[in-house]
């Protein structure tokens, strides 16, 4: 089965390909069934491996560096969260004919949740205990740099020309003057005060994993680094609905200018991942309207 590409920089390759790599590499694993994991990640492919592993092939070169992050430090954090995350047991190498690592994880069970589903308050303040642990873990010697610099967690600022850009071409997809004027008002906020924290980047509906309403896993480390904690407040958005946004804040402790600032994160990455990905990687594209939705709404209340 040929793996579906949803960038124009991704390698042709299969399962049979993958089947093969495990076979050469990891002998012990060979002959269990591989099967493509639907999800709404866009930088791994992803597939299980019987019923207690899962593989992670990079799409593209840009996303070959989460591995070494993957692979270093969920096993290092994972004991400071209070949910688990899933830790690399075996890095394979490039091979029949794919080119870049990849690695093989323990399986976590549990299910994606939908954004905007009435979960209570007891997932959102699962969800704010474990964004306030990843914050309060020691970075070390750790520095935003290489790897642990990522484009999310900067300065609010440099978002603005692309998002711009990003909210152009919705042309057709979005009230376009409304979501600029939106963008305008979201952006009108004080930048953070330099202080930096673990942040995992990407705490969307696809990365989470909850089971009986609570959370249960928190997947794709890759985007991992230190920066802005503003960042990772975007799950407000682009997850929860009134009651439950309301707990998280509560729950979640930050101050306004920081909370403003996740919700101006929210905007800028739905509305650059929404006509991006809207044809696809439809997952995905609901989870970006959905948030960009609730961050136009949530202004337009307080305006």
């Amino acid at each position: 089965m040929l793996i579906t590409k949803l960038h124009d920089a991704e390698p042709d390759f299969d399962t049979r390909q993958v089947r093969l790599m495990i076979a050469d590499q990891f002998p012990a694993w060979a002959g269990l069934p591989l099967e493509p994991v639907s999800s709404s990640g866009t930088d791994n492919v992803m597939l299980t491996l019987g019923d207690r592993l899962v593989v992670r092939l990079p799409r593209t070169a840009a996303a070959v560096p989460s591995i070494s992050k993957e692979w270093k430090y969920p096993r290092l954090l994972g004991p400071q969260l209070p949910a688990p995350v899933p830790i690399p047991l075996a890095q394979g190498t490039s091979g029949r004919g794919y080119p870049w690592p990849w690695t093989v994880s323990g399986w976590l069970e549990g299910e994606n949740p939908s954004p905007g589903h009435a979960y209570g308050t007891g997932l959102a303040i699962d969800l704010a205990n474990f964004i306030r642990a990843l914050h309060a873990a020691d970075v070390g010697n750790e520095a935003a740099a290489g790897p642990l610099q990522s484009y999310r967690g900067g300065q609010l600022a440099s978002r603005d020309a692309p998002t711009r850009s990003a909210i152009a071409k919705c042309a057709g997809l979005l009230d376009v003057p409304l979501v600029a004027a939106v963008w305008d008002a979201a952006r009108d906020v004080a930048e953070g005060d330099g202080a930096r924290v673990w942040i995992h980047t990407d705490l969307q509906p696809g990365n989470l994993l909850i089971a009986n309403g609570r959370l249960a896993g928190v997947l794709d480390w890759g985007g991992l680094a230190i920066g802005d904690p503003a960042v990772d407040l975007i799950v407000a958005w682009n997850l929860l609905e009134g009651e439950g946004r309301t707990a998280f804040r509560e729950a979640v402790g930050v101050d306004r200018a920081t909370w403003e600032r996740g919700r101006a994160w929210a905007l800028s990455i739905g509305v650059i991942a929404y006509p991006y990905y809207v044809h696809t990687n439809p997952a995905l594209a609901r989870v970006s309207k959905y948030q960009i939705e609730q961050v136009v709404a949530d202004i337009s209340r307080t305006a």
